[in-house]
């Protein structure tokens, strides 16, 4: 596999730090909100959303104009200007977000602040095909900038440093559940059920090594075989009640996260890693927890045969 990078050695922190938007959508209003909005807050001292770029129509994931209205006005009310062109939001920008809510624009989207040299987050999901998460990460390494992207469940309910910090010992396995809806224009696990795959992975780690999956119409469950034995599952809900959750089992103890406690720990991460250029989460890993919902399809294409995760990756 191509060296993936990290981060780009030679980014500056800057002192006031600018931040771009490049897509419409509920984490645009929601993470403004949050970064202009929290000022007292050390994580967000002298940083502020000043601009925001929509390029991208969304005809079959698009929301309703009531919601498109509101995020509008949740975005203006909070000082950031609407501008009607990529160079725009990129002049006025030190780095970028970008929140389009779908994975086919975000090669384009991501290639055009790389040249820039900016540091950029982005939206899930990475791309619609592994294909593309592989392309974009290539695109990442060959200009040399940092990039970051993740779920936020990866941050919830003070769950990750529960098991981080060692109190249920030594992780032996772990169960992650999330909605799985689909939508047919993306890896189906991509749309939804990568917020579930990232919780697991942040109990797992990386070094899963093979993938099966059982899928029924009004549900999927994913088993994942690490490279040390230990097993994984996640379970994607498309009836009932719906939510997210899961369990990590340890050696002393049992980690549970039974809701979700927000965006704000993800946007701490996400200006942290803005102002560093040093990604919280390794490069290999997402492309890793990518890989494993490409194969969870593959095993569902071949009637639920174990799919080794090195045959995609490698």
């Amino acid at each position: 596999m191509t060296n993936i990078i990290s981060h780009k050695n030679d980014w500056q922190r800057p002192k006031k730090l600018r931040i771009g938007i490049i897509g419409l959508s509920v984490h645009s209003a929601a993470f403004t909100e949050i970064v202009n909005s929290e000022k007292k807050d050390p994580a967000f001292a002298e940083c502020k959303v000043v601009a925001l770029y929509e390029p991208w129509v969304n005809k079959d994931v698009e929301f309703s104009e009531k919601q498109i209205s509101a995020f509008k006005n949740t975005i203006k009310n909070h000082g950031v200007e609407l501008v009607d062109s990529m160079d725009a939001v990129l002049k006025k920008s030190d780095a970028i977000m970008i929140l389009t809510n779908d994975g086919r624009p975000h090669l384009e989207e991501t290639v055009a602040v790389f040249k820039t040299g900016k540091p950029v987050y982005v939206d899930k999901p990475l791309a619609d095909t592994f294909q593309g998460v592989k392309a974009i990460f290539h695109a990442a390494t060959k200009y040399n900038v940092p990039i970051f992207t993740s779920s936020a469940l990866r941050y919830g309910d003070g769950f990750q440093s529960d098991i981080q910090n060692g109190k249920i010992g030594k992780v032996l396995g772990g169960e992650a559940y999330g909605p799985a809806p689909i939508q047919r224009a993306h890896v189906d696990l991509f749309w939804d059920g990568i917020h579930g795959v990232e919780l697991l992975y942040t109990i797992m780690g990386s070094g899963c090594q093979s993938v099966w999956r059982v899928n029924k119409d009004n549900e999927d469950v994913v088993f994942g075989i690490w490279e040390d034995g230990r097993i994984g599952t996640f379970r994607g809900i498309r009836k009932g009640k719906i939510g997210f959750g899961g369990k990590a089992f340890g050696s002393d103890g049992i980690a549970v996260m039974a809701s979700f406690g927000g965006y704000k720990p993800l946007v701490v991460e996400i200006v942290k890693f803005l102002r560093s250029g040093i990604s919280p989460v390794r490069n290999e890993e997402t492309l890793e927890l990518y890989a494993f919902m490409e194969a969870a399809k593959r095993s569902k294409d071949s009637n639920g045969q174990l799919i080794n995760i090195s045959d995609i990756l490698y």
